[in-house]
């Protein structure tokens, strides 16, 4: 079924930060080339594809012939997790210089989401230990590791995304001032009210090192898997403004929506309840872009190769 012609006029160019397509560990609904082409459905601009696991990046170059396919881009990185040796710089390296785009801080190992999920919540496969093996990247004395340094010269390097994990927000903060006083230009919270249990003073706090806020539309999909009120998301948005937030699926599960049916039903809400239109835009198109480092700063988009192509059948 087609997407609505006034739906695909404001979500056009989009970019979705936060794709767990496949391959991956854990069961996906699609690959990335499957996702890349789905994205075309609503001449999305881009998606970043994240594994808790390894580094997409080598998955996107052996699909490069059926990615080629599609309009929508797609982009990998690397989660700094147990699977791939913790907080190590030379992983981190191959991949931005292999064209990955962003780094997340540990997720699956954090001390934070090991203490949400002690038993794995559910996702152990005969392939991933559950839980997974902690990684820290503080010493005993609070201080940040000498590796995480490492990392952060890298990521100025390439110009990548920064993402603070599924660690505490005090953790995040001091990971971000690091990064801020490093270069970093680009920094994100993922599901600032999921696993990392931030307030939103305590994001107002990460903005201000120049962070942007991530939430994610496919918790607030009415036919999604926690089905939260959209009521709560404009709420985040009018207390940190559109300007520093960013709305991105985390789908691609098996069982779940796809991205981009879950973004056509949250952007409706979020419209029916007197979003304007440009401030969705600005979410979900604008500050993805510029994190992804696919514009120099974050900009309203009104002539780019997508607005040319004519709309999906």
């Amino acid at each position: 079924m087609a997407p609505p012609d006034a739906l695909v006029r404001v979500l056009h160019g989009s970019v979705d930060l936060h794709c767990h397509s496949g391959p991956s560990p854990f069961p996906r609904e699609l690959d990335h080339a499957e996702a890349a082409a789905d994205g075309d459905r609503i001449r999305m601009r881009a998606i970043l594809v994240k594994s808790h696991h390894h580094s997409t990046v080598m998955d996107l170059l052996a699909m490069s012939d059926r990615l080629a396919k599609a309009d929508t881009e797609a982009y990998g990185g690397i989660a700094l997790n147990s699977q791939v040796g913790g907080i190590n710089p030379y992983a981190v390296a191959m991949a931005l210089r292999m064209g990955g785009r962003a780094v997340w801080f540990p997720t699956f190992s954090s001390g934070r989401h090991i203490a949400c999920h002690p038993e794995g919540d559910g996702f152990p496969t005969t392939s991933v230990p559950v839980p997974s093996a902690r990684v820290d990247f503080t010493d005993d004395a609070g201080e940040l590791i000498p590796e995480v340094y490492e990392v952060l010269d890298h990521v100025v390097e390439a110009g990548a995304l920064l993402s603070g994990g599924h660690n505490t927000p005090e953790l995040i903060t001091q990971l971000f001032t690091a990064a801020k006083e490093h270069g970093v230009r680009r920094m994100v919270v993922n599901h600032p009210d999921f696993v990392i249990g931030a307030e939103p003073e305590q994001c107002l706090e990460l903005v201000s090192l120049g962070a942007y806020v991530e939430h994610e539309w496919g918790m607030y999909d009415p036919e999604g898997y926690r089905k939260w009120d959209p009521k709560k998301l404009l709420t985040w948005i009018e207390r940190i403004g559109p300007e520093h937030t960013v709305l991105a699926s985390d789908l691609g599960q098996v069982g779940r929506p796809r991205p981009v049916d879950a973004l056509l039903r949250v952007a409706a809400a979020l419209l029916d309840l007197g979003l304007p239109e440009r401030d969705l835009q600005r979410m979900t198109r604008d500050n993805p872009a510029f994190l992804l480092g696919l514009d120099d700063r974050p900009t309203h988009r009104r002539q780019d190769r997508h607005q040319a192509r004519p709309l999906a059948p």
